[in-house]
Formats: C-alpha cells, sequence, structure tokens
C-alpha cells in the first residue's frame, strides 16, 4: 500500500508540472516597444539603447526590441502612453526621477504607481561642469565667481522642473548664489552649449558629458554624491572619475543620485514582470554592461521586487520635500 501510495503521488505530481510550468513561465510574442521618456543623446537614452543592442548581440530575446522617444511634456509623454498601455507585457519603460518630477511640476494625472517597478539597473551621478577655459579649479572657486558674478552666471539643464534645475535650487539655496537657469531638451544638447561656452556650468550626468572631457574641452568640478566614484582607469592623461572630490569635500554640501530603473504598464502578471527580471540580469551580466557602467561611472546599486518599489516610493517622498522647498509643484 505504502509503495502504492507513493506511486501515485509522483505519477500525479508530474501530470501537474507541465501545466505548473507553463502557468509561470511568460515571454514575449511581439516587439517589444522600449518607451524612453526623454530626448536623444542623454543618459536614459544611451542607457536604453545600450540594452537594446546587447539584447540583439547576445540574442538574449527570441522577439526584437525597438526603443522610442517620447519625451513631450517632459517625459509626460511616455509616462502616458505606458500609463494607458494598462496589462500590456509588450511595453517597457526605463525611467529617470522626472518619473517623480514630472507630475509634481505639471500636474498630468500620472504617478509611478500606475506602473509596475521591475528593476533598478543603476543610480546615475551628477557632476558639476564647467568650460575647460574657465579659471576655476574646484567647486569652491566656481560658486565664488558665481556670486561675483551677481547673478549672471548662466546653468545649463535638462528640461525645467526635472533634476538639474532641482540640483541648481540646492545650490542657490545653500550658497546664496543666483544662477539662470536655461532649459534643453535632452542632456547631449547640454553637454554642447557647454562646450560652445553658451553656458557657465552644467549638472550633467557623466556619460552625457565624458567624451568632451576627454577630448579636453569640459572638466569636473565635483560630483554630486555622499562619497567619491570607484573607478580608477585615467579617463583623461591626469584625471580618473575616482579623482574628482565630492562637492561636499569642496564646501557645497548638496548630494543627488538619479533612478536609472525598469518598470511596465499596471496589470501585468508575476510571469511577464519575472521575464524582464530575467532578462536584464542577463543583459547586466554582460562584458558591454560593465562597460557601460565604467564608461558612464554609474553608481551600481541594483533593486529588484518590494525593495525596488520600497526604494521608489521614498524617493517620491524625497522629491514632494525638495520641490516643495524649490517651489517647482504644481499651484503652490
Amino acid at each position: 500500500m505504502k509503495a502504492n501510495s507513493i506511486q501515485f503521488l509522483c505519477a500525479a505530481v508530474m501530470a501537474a508540472a507541465p501545466s505548473l510550468v507553463y502557468a509561470q513561465s511568460w515571454e514575449p510574442t511581439k516587439t517589444v516597444e522600449f518607451i524612453i521618456p526623454a530626448g536623444t543623446g542623454g543618459g536614459a537614452d544611451q542607457m536604453a539603447r545600450a540594452a537594446q543592442a546587447i539584447v540583439a548581440k547576445h540574442g538574449l530575446m527570441k522577439q526584437s526590441m525597438v526603443v522610442v522617444n517620447k519625451a513631450g511634456g517632459a517625459g509626460a509623454e511616455g509616462f502616458l502612453d505606458v500609463k494607458g498601455a494598462h496589462g500590456d507585457p509588450h511595453k517597457i519603460i526605463i525611467t529617470l526621477s522626472n518619473l517623480f518630477t514630472t507630475p509634481l511640476a505639471t500636474g498630468v494625472p500620472f504617478n509611478w504607481r500606475d506602473l509596475t517597478p521591475v528593476k533598478m539597473l543603476a543610480l546615475d551621478q551628477f557632476v558639476l561642469w564647467t568650460n575647460s577655459a574657465k579659471p576655476h579649479k574646484s567647486a569652491k572657486e566656481y560658486i565664488a565667481a558665481a556670486k561675483a558674478a551677481g547673478g549672471k552666471f548662466k546653468m545649463a539643464g535638462t528640461g525645467s522642473k526635472q533634476e538639474d534645475q532641482i540640483i541648481t535650487a540646492a545650490i542657490e539655496q545653500q550658497t546664496g548664489t543666483k544662477f539662470i537657469y536655461v532649459p534643453f531638451r535632452g542632456g547631449g544638447d547640454v553637454a554642447v552649449q557647454l562646450v560652445g561656452n553658451h553656458a557657465d556650468s552644467t549638472v550633467n550626468n557623466p556619460i552625457e558629458a565624458v567624451a568632451h572631457w576627454r577630448g579636453g574641452k569640459l572638466k569636473p568640478l565635483c560630483v554630486f554624491d555622499p562619497k567619491r566614484m570607484p573607478y580608477k582607469a585615467k579617463v583623461t592623461d591626469t584625471m580618473s572619475w575616482a579623482d574628482i572630490p565630492t562637492c561636499k569635500e569642496g564646501g557645497l554640501d548638496v548630494d543627488y543620485l538619479m533612478l536609472r530603473g525598469i518598470f511596465m504598464p499596471g496589470g501585468v502578471t508575476p510571469a511577464q514582470v519575472n521575464y524582464y527580471v530575467e532578462l536584464f540580469r542577463k543583459i547586466q551580466a554582460t562584458p558591454e554592461w560593465k562597460d557601460l557602467m565604467e564608461r558612464g561611472a554609474f553608481n551600481q546599486t541594483s533593486l529588484e521586487g518590494k525593495e525596488y518599489a520600497d526604494w521608489v516610493a521614498r524617493e517620491e517622498a524625497r522629491h514632494v520635500s525638495l520641490m516643495k522647498a524649490a517651489k517647482f509643484i504644481a499651484g503652490q
């Protein structure tokens, strides 16, 4: 009787196993649309296109992946598109901090809870950059020059009431300095403005300015991170990312890190979410991704599941506080 019972149990488990696997597994059945709620040339655009290229090179998906920029309304175009695709597992979006800033600043009917968190890929740094021809050698010297200019220094940045302007407002609050903030569509455009001496400074992400730094056109003064970046390979003849002091070291007590994370529409299944979690784990394990992380000097914090969702909720609360202080909230 005991042997027969065991045989019956094994047979039952084997019979159920195929349907269990079928219920838990999922993969795309058509082209996946990868939305970028930002312009071309910026950090989010470069990261998404790098991920797409890695997927294609290593054959990580059976279906193709197409990248689409939807930058209108400070990214609201992209967010509303994905919000409206409720239950569609063939659409994903890479988010930056405009996930929080855009609805707060514009009042657009969107909140990150309209989406499904998938995976934090990294956190992006912000660096205070000036043109290499400028005499400033440190954040302290730059702030002193900006004060002496009496509010005439121009800070170029991506968009209005977004990350770059939030950091600019924080610098003003910390130092009593005033800037003329000049918004542009994307980080690539911002870097070009500084190279052309059409602005006095930017707070661009590393990957948006590194080519101009390497080419001798721009120079970094400090990084808005509580600790220095860990990358010690020389970018120029004399400096690595690790050689850039923190802004706090330079007497500018401001820090800010930006999300680079993946979301899906609301209403998708756990199996569909898990597919993209696994896909991006594979992407992160490639040498091309590791090279991107070093070239862009990213903070390689990576989160999934509840830990990721909890981080997003805390970051939303922080942005509400930052934007209230800067009077950037719609209707404030």
